[in-house]
């Protein structure tokens, strides 16, 4: 490494340092460090490097990163250096990363526990270097880790800790206000702080505070001014004066406080204005730092509520501003002066010689001229200027817009000089003369605006009710076109307005002829061929001189070089100057009465009344819809992109379409049973309840007309499955497969047995239910309930059935009850109904949830135990006789092997809530019985049974004994 240089570096390094300074060119500079950051990416991967040498290496990587080249190599090495012990190899990595590193790059998650480590040191050196990193480093989404640290940090005994916790919080606001707005507080805790550093470092997070919400500070008016008295007192330590001045900076940031809170506020402005003035009158002009605590005095004067005496000590300090030679106070004399005529425009009078040196510095031909002095003088014009003084000033504004080459100022300025012609413009004559001033100097730097806004006054006029005037002005505004036309280099956008200006008013007053204004505009469009928008503005300005030829009654005679232009222009490229050459020659074929009503004269400034409905074509609709014709699909319904307002449309109007909704369901009522219908009814496994409506329209709709049809007693919504696949279980059924749709099925009603065809019922059954669909759907009420729970049902309390205190019904325990219940309904009316089982829900495909405390009872063993359970417990409204006799065993077999067909797929197969309304062993009901014993009531038919038995050894189902045990037998 060589023998140490100054400063306990290395000779190495401070010969890099001389060399770079010794450097002619910036190629010379960038070659040596090159070289530098070679050596460094070899000698840093070193093993076993010294600390002191690593902190040498960080040190030159960082001059290397102040030079603009890239030491990212170096980045990890300095992020390792925070994690040492070493307090100042530990400040030097905490100065490396924050020079190094952004808040977002990636490894600032490798320094965030070190940081957390360090704020909790016992050396108050190590914090401060920690809080620095913080200020620096910690993004938002990292505040959350370091915020309770940095917080407790507030009440440090140390003051250079505290002050930067100070810091650390302000700026946690300025990156995430929200993360501390329960904080604010101990800013005001802070501005009571002993030491005047933690007091003053509180005013800069309160300032920006108190300029978000000015009315929530109010109460701190009497604080910020008795600091501030306490400041120009001298009162604070001598260590916080300036070039003798007391604490400047804590004064300047006062001043910027007590001016947003003294803004439209007379009470809190007359606390303010004894200290202000005292402030005045004790500052020393002779130092710029109490030039600016003098400038600030006045921007506080300026937010204030006005004091006459304040005013006046400001205006003298604006003059002593602008009495100095100094450009820089000058400009401040300047700046202040502009704040001070909002408040009292005689003040700017006062000092009118003052302002004309100013911009007599600023010229060129000055000995000092000074540019930024002058700019800052015309702003200050620029808000002086009144109808006496505007031509003074606008005139020195176009002189000095002609001088410069700054062409984004010369914008600005060419805007201001119109903006003042329009508002106080003495006369006519003078406002078209300065606008083609503008024009002409400014070029295309003139904003568009600037143009329609100049057409537009042109056609307005001057005059309220004077038309004399308004005729004066186009008339000295063609005048002056004409004169001005044959300067070379005319923007595009004055050329426009020429071109506009002549075909509105160029034959208006009788002065100048059609033939010759058109030959001029024929002139410009010639003369500008490659411009298509001029020449569009030539079309037309020829246009509406020809056609107010015609309309007047006098012909026209169309110069051979317009028609040469126009033959030109019917053959361009441009389909825009096509069309107006094409109209142009149709309106000039037209006769007067035609071309009075196209084209108007004098009517750019009337306003056109646009029809947006298109109401004038409303008979012509109605005569085609009457015709048959298809009516029309607005664009966002035929893309299918429908918007909010569309759906509640469609739901007030009862929509039947499939659309989906926005708003929060609703918790659907529990299910009413409906009475049994006189209609026989139907069984069939190709109708599967539904626990509630899914599509809000279509399944309510359905719903009515399939129950008043079938008759089945039950208010269970049914869903077609004859011909699906199986998605789970075992794949046995399939549309080759005989369906149970197609079985005959059995309905016993007062004993006897009737034989019926399920298929063509059903059929017909679905016919009534969709010719009485939109019968239903008027019933808004209904389709809000219906539509409430597509996935969000009751819950567990409100599914069960009325009356009963057992758990509700498993989804898969529906086939059972359904066919007893139905069996039930036609049946004498001696036998109890059955209470109503609520819809299962289609979609619970997961375990049962346990209500009850028979979880424990094995549903297939209550079903193996019917057997006993029935022979002893008659059923309730049946006969003694019924009630001894053996219960029919094919029959619920050949029931159940079907059932179980069809409901394989699910986990369990029955609930126990379906077993639960059985009788126990020992003969007593657990519940309702009626389905169970209106099956019991049934005397035993061989010929059901042999059939039945039949059917299910047809599906392949062949049972091992008599057993009722069928579940053994389906899933073995």
């Amino acid at each position: 490494m060589g023998s140490q240089g100054g400063f306990g570096q290395s000779k190495e390094f401070l010969d890099l340092i001389k060399s770079i300074g010794e450097a002619r060119s910036k190629a010379e500079e960038d070659r040596i460090v090159i070289n530098e950051i070679e050596t460094l990416k070899k000698r840093i991967i070193e093993p076993d490097i010294p600390k002191r040498k690593m902190k040498e290496y960080i040190i030159r990587l960082v001059y290397v990163e102040m030079l603009g080249h890239d030491a990212s190599f170096g980045y990890i090495h300095a992020v390792k250096m925070t994690h040492d012990d070493n307090l100042h190899l530990k400040r030097t990595g905490y100065l490396a990363v924050t020079l190094f590193l952004n808040e977002d790059h990636d490894l600032i998650i490798l320094i965030v526990n070190t940081i957390q480590k360090d704020l909790k040191s016992d050396n108050y050196l190590v914090v401060c270097a920690a809080l620095n990193a913080v200020c620096k480093l910690i993004n938002e989404e990292t505040i959350p880790a370091v915020l309770p640290q940095v917080v407790e940090l507030l009440g440090h005994s140390k003051e250079a800790v505290r002050k930067k916790a100070v810091m650390a919080l302000h700026r946690f606001f300025q990156k995430s206000p929200s993360s501390i707005c329960h904080l604010v507080s101990n800013f005001r805790k802070r501005l009571c702080d002993n030491d005047p550093g933690v007091m003053g470092a509180t005013l800069c997070p309160l300032y920006d505070l108190i300029a978000a919400d000015v009315n929530s500070y109010k109460d701190l008016v009497v604080s910020f001014v008795s600091i501030l008295k306490q400041v120009a007192e001298r009162r604070l330590p001598k260590s916080y004066d300036y070039h003798q001045m007391p604490a400047p900076f804590i004064q300047i940031k006062l001043l910027k406080i007590l001016a947003l809170l003294g803004s439209s506020d007379k009470k809190a402005s007359e606390q303010m204005y004894t200290i202000v003035g005292d402030i005045m009158r004790k500052s020393d002009s002779t130092s710029n730092i109490g030039n600016a605590i003098l400038y600030e005095c006045i921007c506080c004067v300026s937010s204030i509520h006005p004091n006459p005496k304040v005013l006046e000590s400001a205006a003298e300090a604006v003059a002593k501003f602008l009495k100095n030679d100094s450009h820089n106070l000058k400009y401040l004399g300047i700046d202040a002066l502009g704040r001070l005529i909002k408040i009292s425009a005689e003040i700017a009078e006062q000092h009118q010689l003052a302002v004309i040196d100013c911009l007599e510095v600023g010229n060129v031909t000055s000995q000092d001229p000074d540019d930024t002095l002058k700019r800052k003088t015309f702003e200050l014009l620029y808000k002086m200027t009144k109808p006496s003084n505007v031509e003074v000033i606008v005139d020195r504004m176009i002189d000095y817009m002609m001088s410069i080459n700054d062409n984004h100022y010369k914008t600005e300025i060419a805007s201001r000089c119109v903006e003042l012609a329009e508002q106080f413009a003495p006369s006519n004559q003078w406002f078209i003369q300065t606008m083609n001033k503008v024009f002409e100097h400014a070029g295309d730097l003139v904003n568009l605006k600037v143009a329609h806004n100049l057409m537009r006054l042109i056609a307005e006029g001057f005059g309220e009710d004077d038309d004399t005037a308004d005729t004066q002005l186009r008339s000295s505004a063609v005048e002056s076109y004409l004169r001005i036309m044959g300067e070379p280099k005319l923007p595009s956008a004055f050329l426009q307005v020429i071109c506009w200006v002549l075909g509105e008013y160029g034959t208006a007053d009788g002065k100048y002829s059609a033939s010759y204004i058109t030959g001029k505009i024929c002139d410009i469009a010639e003369a500008h061929s490659t411009d298509d928008m001029v020449k569009a503005y030539a079309v037309s300005a020829l246009m509406k001189v020809y056609s107010f030829e015609i309309a007047a009654g006098r012909k026209v005679d169309m110069l051979p070089e317009c028609e040469s232009f126009i033959e030109e222009l019917l053959a361009s490229h441009s389909t825009d100057l096509q069309q107006r050459a094409y109209e142009l020659q149709a309106v000039v074929g037209l006769d007067a009465r035609a071309v009075e009503n196209i084209m108007p004269m004098d009517a750019s400034c009337e306003d056109i009344e646009v029809d947006r409905e298109l109401s004038f074509l409303n008979g012509y609709v109605q005569e085609s819809l009457n015709k048959g014709a298809q009516p029309y699909i607005p664009e966002n319904a035929q893309s299918g992109a429908l918007t909010i307002s569309s759906f509640r449309h469609e739901e007030q109007h009862g929509s039947s379409g499939h659309s989906l909704r926005f708003e929060a369901y609703e918790l659907p009522k529990p299910s009413v049973p409906s009475r049994p219908s006189p209609v026989p009814p139907v069984f069939s496994t190709e109708l599967v309840p539904v626990p509630e409506p899914t599509y809000h329209t279509e399944f309510h709709e359905a719903v009515a007309p399939k129950l008043s049809a079938s008759g089945t007693g039950s208010s269970e919504i049914k869903l077609r499955l004859d011909g699906v696949q199986r998605k789970w279980g075992k794949q046995t059924y399939s549309s080759s497969s005989p369906s149970t749709s197609d079985f005959d099925t059995y309905k016993t009603q007062n004993g006897a047995t009737q034989r019926d065809v399920p298929s063509s019922l059903s059929s017909k059954t679905r016919d009534v239910s969709y010719e009485s669909r939109r019968q239903q759907e008027d019933i808004n009420p209904e389709k809000q309930k219906l539509a409430a729970s597509l996935f969000g049902g009751a819950s567990k309390s409100e599914k069960r059935p009325a009356g009963a205190g057992h758990k509700a019904s498993r989804p898969n325990s529906h086939t059972a009850d359904k066919s007893h219940a139905e069996k039930t309904g036609p049946s004498d009316g001696g036998a109890a109904k059955a209470s109503p089982q609520p819809p299962p829900d289609l979609l619970d495909l997961g375990e049962p949830t346990s209500i009850s405390s028979a979880t424990s009872v094995d549903p297939f063993k209550q079903l193996e135990g019917l057997l006993d359970l029935n022979e002893g417990s008659p059923a309730p409204g049946s006969s003694g006789d019924s009630a001894t006799k053996a219960p029919d065993f094919m029959s619920l077999y050949g029931e159940t092997s079907f059932r179980g067909q069809n409901m394989m797929g699910t986990e369990n197969l029955l609930s126990t809530a379906e077993f639960s309304h059985a009788p126990d062993r020992n003969g007593h009901g657990t519940g309702s019985t009626v389905t169970n014993s209106t099956q019991l009531s049934k005397g035993p038919n061989l010929k059901d049974a042999l059939e039945k038995d039949a059917l299910v050894r047809q599906m392949g189902v062949t049972p091992t004994s008599q057993n009722p045990n069928l579940f053994k037998d389906l899933l073995g």
